[in-house]
């Protein structure tokens, strides 16, 4: 079914008529704006031709946006429209309005589904404690749920309260291994400059041969992102240093009014050096002079990585919500293309899963030979 819906009053739509420097500036006028609807995110995942912008106005004040990939199917006319952490529906200071939130929805849906007949798959940076009635958007507006394992579970840290509050709300385990670290010898330095990345890099590749997984996200990815992006963008990268050189490092991304822990690490030198705590706690004083509310920790899992999640969950202590995001939307016009999108992702998850084994029993091996 390909019915366009109409806009209320007031709202008017445009389309892939913004260029980079035209979409950061959209960018800079939301709170819930982040990495993940960047053009340097969107230039490095799908590539210039593959990008599309649709941006809503409401008596001609923007207030809304999203950023979607766009892949197709060779030789067939069917695809997918991805917008991962989108739409952007807070404009700075405003609150959060679910009127906008329809509207950007019914916008995406009348573009992609119903004008170019694609499948469109949200990914919104919402949470299962959210208000209900943006899940109810959602559906009113022709998005289903079609799994829920999709979810991903996280933990929230509210950064509102003073900076000695939100110590003091710290796990004593946690506050223990910070008081520890303070007393060493360490050094902590801050930059956003590919030298500062390749430190990183050399700690994390490291952490990944001794701990034998395979990273969710590649970090490989976000090195080139952050070489295209504005400064007020940049992801921060912090390392530890100490007398063996650097021991710990962490990168995050602050944009809005929140930001997201997305890497870190620490040495094989560095495991008994505290240097995690300090960087966390160094963030977090950096991300209040800021003015950032909620400090997204990132992804935990207590059966499979329960040391991340004690760590996580012991840094947030009383300030945390341990929250799963609502998931993934689809929304599509025809059982044809949406079958299609549905084979591809099982053939990607298979060959994703095979890649990960392989690369797991790779670094598991590589980290035995190393250990003895």
């Amino acid at each position: 079914m390909r019915e366009i819906r109409k806009l209320n009053p007031g709202y008017s739509v445009g389309v892939d008529s913004v260029d980079e420097q035209s979409w950061y500036d959209v960018l800079r006028s939301f709170d819930d704006a982040n990495i993940f609807q960047t053009w340097a995110c969107g230039m490095v995942t799908c590539g210039r031709r593959n990008m599309s912008h649709l941006v809503v106005r409401k008596n001609g004040e923007v207030v809304a946006a999203a950023q979607a990939r766009i892949v197709k199917v060779p030789l067939l006319n069917v695809g997918v429209a991805y917008i991962q952490w989108g739409p952007l529906w807070q404009p700075s200071g405003s609150g959060k309005d679910v009127g906008i939130f329809c509207q950007a929805l019914r916008a995406l849906r009348n573009e992609y589904v119903c004008k170019r007949g694609l499948v469109l798959r949200l990914f919104p940076n919402l949470f299962d404690d959210d208000d209900s009635s943006l899940a109810q958007a959602l559906a009113d507006e022709g998005f289903s749920l079609p799994r829920r394992d999709r979810r991903r579970r996280t933990i929230l840290m509210n950064l509102n309260p003073e900076l000695e509050a939100l110590h003091e709300g710290m796990r004593q385990h946690w506050k223990r291994e910070l008081k520890v670290a303070l007393r060493k010898e360490l050094e902590v330095v801050e930059g956003t400059g590919e030298d500062f990345f390749d430190s990183f890099l050399s700690i994390y590749g490291e952490m990944i041969s001794r701990k034998g997984f395979s990273p969710g996200a590649d970090v490989e990815e976000f090195r080139r992102m952050q070489a295209q992006l504005p400064e007020d963008f940049k992801m921060k990268i912090l390392l530890c240093r100490s007398k063996e050189g650097v021991c710990a490092g962490v990168i995050c991304s602050a944009i809005g009014k929140s930001a997201i822990y997305l890497f870190g690490a620490t040495s094989n030198a560095g495991m008994k050096s505290n240097g995690s705590y300090l960087l966390q706690w160094k963030v977090i004083e950096e991300l209040k002079r800021q003015g950032i509310s909620i400090y997204n920790l990132n992804g935990i899992n207590p059966e499979t990585n329960p040391g991340t999640y004690r760590f996580k969950y012991e840094l947030s202590g009383e300030n945390g919500r341990d929250v799963y995001n609502l998931g993934q939307f689809d929304s599509h016009s025809g059982l044809l293309g949406y079958s299609c999108v549905e084979f591809g992702d099982k053939l990607r998850s298979t060959r994703r899963a095979l890649s990960d084994f392989i690369e797991s029993t790779r670094s598991s091996k590589l980290w035995f030979k190393t250990a003895h």
